[in-house]
């Protein structure tokens, strides 16, 4: 057996913290890329030479004409999203492939994840709508559908007619509308021809390009904290987002995982609802808005914004056995005169330096930072203001982990690896 590993990128905040950027940077000398869960709720924006990609399912090695992508069995793919993703690139049989036992996520999910969202009301979870939670609940009910049933779409469409009528009562009690036969069979008959040439048995792929010493990298999507065990219950994601999540979201073993990443912002975002200790609901949190344009890549929802917290940082860091910290954004910093850091909560009238189980009702206890005037496009560490070098420093002492690469724009090169 090889003892080639695979490098892992994982996020360490809310999602959104610009993994897309580093995956592409890494991916420049791997030979496969590798996506292990989500769906198309996740989105990753890259920008090389000036030119902006969003990338929702296709891993983000799409941009290296020499790698190879994989999509593993722990995504549930839209079929029509990801054709309409394909549109964008050309030439990709040969170096895109899907895994046969990823779950299908068909229109019905959405529309099961819009009706849900709505009759929980004020206690909505603040999803993307796109049926996420629905595909993956029908997979660990053990009614789902996966992309190699499309090989026999009359077959598939009986199925999934039986599974309607099984459940029609409630299908109608949520408006959730139910197609008929012709339709749903015109669609994955469209769905097959469309990927087919891409679908494969992903797990043996893996083993192989491990066994012949090949460079691997995966990549998750959102973050540690909206993982389904051990983010933020119940406004998480219906996935295993952390590290752990790419042996049985791909097939590998714990012994196959070499290096890994961990990306965070400089600061953070979170969409949705659920709790967020740091969250600035003032000017500096507009401020931190606009800087980092931050509206999600897939909904355009404006993101709620806030400092960067070092007691979920270094929870995440433990969970995943980060080896470094990939820190983004850190020029959207620029200008403010004070930045703070959330370095304990105080909760039920306690000072706790541990992310506690109700985290909601936990109040941040900040350490305040002397801000700089300018870091962007620096693309060495000496290079940048005195006052951010020191803030990197103070944040490495504090979740006990190196930073080791550093991100100073949206544009691929400006990147400082240490």
């Amino acid at each position: 057996m090889s003892n080639n590993r695979a490098d892992l990128i994982v996020g360490l905040q809310w999602g959104d913290e610009g993994k897309g950027k580093i995956v592409d940077h890494m991916a420049q000398t791997h030979d496969y890329v590798c996506r292990f869960a989500g769906g198309h709720n996740a989105g990753h924006t890259i920008v090389v030479e000036g030119k902006k990609y969003a990338l929702h399912l296709i891993p983000s090695g799409v941009l290296n004409p020499d790698a190879k992508n994989i999509v593993g069995n722990g995504v549930v793919l839209s079929p029509a999203d990801f054709i309409e993703e394909m549109r964008q690139f050309e030439d990709l049989e040969g170096r895109l492939f899907i895994s046969d036992k990823a779950h299908l996520l068909l229109p019905y999910h959405a529309e099961i994840d819009r009706a849900r969202e709505r009759l929980r009301g004020g206690r909505a979870i603040g999803t993307t709508g796109k049926g996420i939670g629905p595909a993956y609940g029908d997979k660990v009910a053990r009614v789902g559908h996966r992309v190699g049933e499309l090989s026999d779409p009359r077959k598939l469409t009986r199925r999934i007619m039986d599974y309607f009528a099984m459940n029609r009562p409630v299908f109608e009690a949520m408006g959730v509308a139910i197609p008929s036969e012709t339709e749903l069979y015109r669609q994955l008959v469209e769905y097959k021809e469309a990927l087919e040439p891409f679908i494969t048995d992903t797990t043996l792929l893996v083993w192989k390009a491990l066994e012949e010493g090949k460079r691997i990298l995966l990549e998750g999507a959102q973050g540690t904290m909206l993982d389904i065990d051990h983010g933020t219950y119940p406004f998480v994601t219906s996935s295993t987002t952390v590290a752990a999540g790419a042996c049985s979201g791909l097939g590998i073993a714990p012994r196959d995982i070499g290096t890994v990443t961990g990306i965070a912002k400089a600061y953070c975002t979170r969409v949705g609802n659920g709790p967020f200790p740091s969250e600035d609901f003032g000017e500096e949190g507009q401020r931190l808005r606009d800087n980092g344009h931050e509206y999600g890549t897939t909904t355009g929802r404006p993101r709620r914004c806030g400092w960067f917290d070092a007691v979920a940082m270094r929870h995440a860091v433990r969970i995943n056995g980060v080896d470094r910290i990939a820190l983004m954004k850190l020029d959207v910093l620029d200008g403010f005169e004070e930045i703070k850091v959330c370095v304990a909560y105080r909760l039920h009238g306690e000072e706790i330096d541990y992310v506690p189980y109700d985290l909601e009702e936990a109040e941040p206890v900040y350490r305040v930072f002397p801000g700089w005037k300018r870091c962007a496009g620096a693309r060495s560490f000496e290079e940048l203001p005195v006052q951010a070098r020191e803030y990197i420093s103070a944040l490495e002492e504090m979740i006990g982990c190196r930073i080791g690469i550093i991100s100073t724009s949206p544009d691929r090169d400006d990147t400082i690896v240490r």
